[in-house]
């Protein structure tokens, strides 16, 4: 019935946009995501104007990392910060920047189903190859799913390119149920999930429930990476991978290669720094470890504040004490 519902919105759309969705679909799959993503820091100047130049300069570095792609504008992008204009200018300036064969998948989230569709259209023109759909939450007391199935139908169903659900609890204070990104599954222009709760139970029933589909989960952080792995997770979206992308997508290589003892040696010491730069102190603290391996991080936009010393400290022993400084 979904799909049904889907063909007929998706005749009444321009030819070009028609074409663009179901070129691959023609051909029977939809965008393969498999991979590892850093969703990237946005750099500031001291006047918290978007430092394009530094952008760049870390972009030249990712582009030699086999990264599949970069998240743009995610969460560590700082994106609720950006005004609408610098978010679509951030991501046409990535894109131009990338290799074409490193995929772009953009933020395109927003809390209005009008606003997030908008919104990716905006990022289709300026470049992404996919967008990633965060959680509406402001009423999230209403937020069920059968109001979350119904916004990201409607934003999958006016999308050029492919979707990617978005689940982040720790931020948004809701988790996308899993019966209703088992019916979303089901949509043929959405094509994956990042899970950012880090509920492994949550992930394996999820790709259990999806397993029909062609449909991808991605783990949401480099904490527990390995663990979804084993449970059929196809890649990650990684914060730490902006400081640590080689060993990152090294633990991915050496769990594909069956290196499993390696793999556990090398997930276990990704654990703690990828946990302060997360969970623990956040964004200033992922853009100060920035600075330390040579890559821009610099100042967040305020209202987040820098780390006092105290932390910076024991973000230099989080990372110290597992062999990285």
């Amino acid at each position: 019935m979904l799909a049904l519902r889907t063909l007929g919105k998706t005749c009444r759309r321009s030819p070009a946009t028609l074409w663009r969705r179901t070129a691959a679909q023609s051909a029977g799959q939809r965008m393969d995501i498999r991979g590892i993503y850093p969703p990237i820091a946005t750099p500031f100047t001291e006047k918290e104007e978007v430092d394009y130049l530094k952008l760049h300069d870390n972009l030249q570095k990712y582009a030699k990392i086999p990264f599949r792609g970069l998240v743009v504008q995610g969460s560590n992008g700082e994106y609720p910060y950006l005004t609408a204009e610098e978010r679509v200018e951030v991501v046409r300036r990535v894109r131009q920047a990338l290799p074409r064969e490193k995929l772009v998948m953009a933020g395109s989230g927003c809390e209005s189903t009008m606003a997030t569709v908008q919104m990716t259209e905006q990022m289709a023109r300026a470049g992404a190859d996919a967008v990633l759909v965060v959680t509406p939450f402001y009423y999230r007391g209403r937020m069920d799913s059968k109001a979350l199935i119904h916004h990201y139908t409607q934003v999958a169903d006016s999308s050029p390119v492919p979707v990617v659900l978005y689940s982040v609890p720790a931020n948004t204070g809701l988790d996308l149920p899993v019966d209703a990104v088992a019916a979303l599954s089901q949509h043929p222009n959405i094509v994956g999930l990042k899970d950012s709760g880090g509920d492994i139970t949550r992930i394996a029933l999820i790709i259990h429930k999806t397993s029909s589909e062609d449909f991808q989960v991605l783990a949401g952080s480099a904490g527990f990476l390995l663990a979804a792995y084993s449970v059929g997770a196809v890649g990650g979206v990684c914060a730490l991978a902006n400081i640590l992308g080689p060993q990152v997508c090294q633990l991915e290589e050496l769990y594909v290669s069956g290196q499993w003892e390696a793999a556990k040696a090398l997930q276990y010491r990704l654990i703690e720094p990828n946990a302060a730069v997360t969970r623990k102190f956040g964004v200033a603290a992922l853009k100060q470890a920035m600075d330390w391996f040579g890559y821009h991080g610099g100042v967040c936009r305020a209202p987040l504040r820098p780390l006092s010393e105290s932390e910076v400290k024991m973000l230099r022993q989080d990372f110290s004490s597992n062999g990285w400084l």
